[in-house]
């Protein structure tokens, strides 16, 4: 991977969660449906919550990985993940502006764009269901679809977001999620751009999930509290980023890394 270039933006988008399916970054969806398309929320045609989870394919690795049981690659090590190196990808990481701390971790791959975070989860159960069901919610509330179907990982939520186009009229962003539930964490990705509609781009992306490690670390930290991400090349001491709790659709201003 390449020299390091940053870019500030400036805020939030006023839609909240929006700038996470935003057509206008790279690495996010390129076409938006019109009005026409009917908002659904989930419903009777949809796949139940559960543990929906198909056939693991070959192109997966046997991850996302915990530090604990890793097998040896060179990755990256941004605290709270190590990424594996891939060429072509772009690294952008997200900083809050008002505290200075990272928020989360944007892989970018020819369009397309992975933003990964893991949370601290308790011992005897996992988090991706009660996740899950609040990030749905939180769509329609908005006047999106959300619909749950199986994927590789388990039970997973196609969104789309509605917005305005310059036209006027209004279109709808889709977004790809995905939960891994871990040993004491929780990995959430948000997979967005033209790899939801190319089934090959939508594996390259897959197996970087699966090749992912999640470093949790041994203090203590409540439930849905971000695990500390760090900028590459940097090693900051152990102090915990504060976050409320966990609020799936939100992003703060990002410095943006390129691979």
């Amino acid at each position: 991977m390449g020299l390091f270039s940053r870019r500030k933006k400036a805020e939030v988008e006023e839609i909240e969660g929006l700038d996470a399916l935003d057509t206008d970054d790279p690495g996010t969806p390129g076409e938006e449906a019109d009005t026409e398309d009917a908002t659904r929320s989930e419903g009777a045609d949809a796949p139940a919550d559960g543990d929906d989870t198909v056939e693991r394919p070959d192109h997966l690795d046997a991850g996302p990985f915990d530090a604990h049981d890793a097998p040896e690659e060179d990755r990256i090590d941004l605290g709270a993940l190590l990424v594996p190196t891939i060429d072509g990808m772009e690294l952008r990481m997200e900083v809050d502006q008002r505290s200075g701390n990272v928020t989360g971790a944007n892989l970018v791959i020819e369009g397309s764009s992975l933003q990964v975070q893991a949370f601290a989860a308790p011992k005897s159960r996992g988090l991706w269901d009660e996740v899950r069901t609040s990030l749905r919610d939180s769509v329609v509330k908005q006047g999106g679809t959300a619909e749950t179907r199986p994927g590789v990982f388990g039970t997973e939520l196609i969104t789309r977001l509605p917005v305005k186009r310059a036209d006027g009229r209004t279109g709808y962003r889709p977004a790809r999620f995905l939960g891994v539930d871990g040993p004491r964490w929780f990995l959430r990705a948000i997979l967005t751009g033209k790899a939801l509609g190319d089934r090959a781009q939508a594996e390259r992306f897959e197996t970087l999930i699966s090749r992912l490690v999640v470093v949790r670390g041994t203090e203590a930290m409540a439930p849905q509290e971000l695990i500390p991400l760090h900028l590459p090349g940097q090693r900051p001491g152990l102090a915990q980023i504060a976050e409320g709790p966990l609020d799936p659709l939100a992003r703060g201003p990002e410095i943006t890394e390129v691979g």
